[in-house]
């Protein structure tokens, strides 16, 4: 499938900001299931950015304003390109207790999607649930993918009912969140049962983007903000990244747009920053996916 991606962040400021630095990560990736075919930002205030890439192989563009400025707006605008994944049934089939011995072996490579990170804690309820999910004898792919029905079916959605900083924990006693929140248990959860798990941000096309783009609705409708989109990726056996989106009980697919991944959300926030004398009053983000 082939999208066209406008995303617009907006702030506004009390007063005027003297200064500004900030720091995006909105480029989708290129993988072997994902072709970017273009991608551009337009700022106003006018500012040339800086591109690198992060330590988790995301693409960054950084950019400062050093003149007084009483609003920013970030136009992002991508057209790219997803494919059908291919299942190698043999990676989803080791047990839990081979996968263990594999990821082991490469436990270097795998340390920071085994543990806790800045916003992903492990405590004895998480460990609790990754017992029941994945007992020793269980093939990993089933498991994951009970996991992955578990949080659908036991978690409500409910925009505005947890914020940027709300915990695992918090999430597990009110079983209500966002998918920022839903992806942070399943990872959680997933490293407590020693398996590499990272957090992923992108884009999905909801039923909405798709009545937009006046195309008959031929799939099942999925869930998702008219911002980002949050899922998870599992490291398989044999060292594919395998995508599951526990909001909407799927496997993250051809409607998914993949644009960075991290330890959780903090390594791969779209866009963040500071500024100099004022503080925001107003901060809109809004995205326009149109399938081509």
């Amino acid at each position: 499938m082939r999208f066209k991606i406008h995303h617009r962040t907006y702030y506004e400021y009390a007063g005027s900001a003297m200064e500004s630095f900030m720091e995006t990560r909105l480029q989708p990736a290129e993988t072997d299931h994902q072709k970017l075919h273009s991608h551009r930002i337009e700022i106003d205030p006018a500012a040339n950015p800086h591109h690198y890439e992060d330590y988790f192989g995301n693409a960054v563009q950084t950019f400062s304003v050093i003149h007084r400025h009483d609003s920013l707006t970030l136009d992002s605008f991508t057209e790219v390109e997803t494919q059908v994944r291919k299942k190698h049934p043999a990676a989803w089939e080791v047990s839990i207790s081979e996968s263990r011995q594999i990821y082991r072996s490469d436990r270097l490579r795998n340390y920071e999607f085994l543990h806790a990170s800045p916003a992903i804690s492990l405590d004895a309820a998480v460990n609790k649930l990754a017992n029941r999910f994945f007992r020793a004898s269980s093939e990993i792919g089933p498991a994951v993918s009970e996991l992955n029905q578990w949080i659908h079916q036991s978690f409500t959605y409910q925009t505005g009912s947890t914020h940027i900083g709300t915990t695992v924990a918090e999430v597990l006693k009110t079983n209500t969140g966002v998918c920022q929140d839903f992806a942070q248990v399943m990872i959680a959860i997933l490293r407590s049962a020693e398996i590499p798990a990272r957090y992923v941000v992108g884009y999905i096309e909801t039923e909405s983007q798709r009545r937009s783009s006046q195309q008959p609705a031929r799939r099942s409708r999925l869930v998702g903000a008219a911002e980002s989109h949050a899922w998870v990726e599992v490291k398989l056996p044999g060292g594919e990244w395998w995508p599951w989106d526990p909001t909407n009980n799927c496997e993250a697919g051809e409607r998914h747009v993949k644009v960075a991944v991290g330890r959780d959300y903090r390594d791969c926030t779209p866009t963040r920053g500071v500024f100099k004398g004022t503080h925001t009053e107003k901060l809109s983000v809004s995205v326009d996916m149109i399938r081509q």
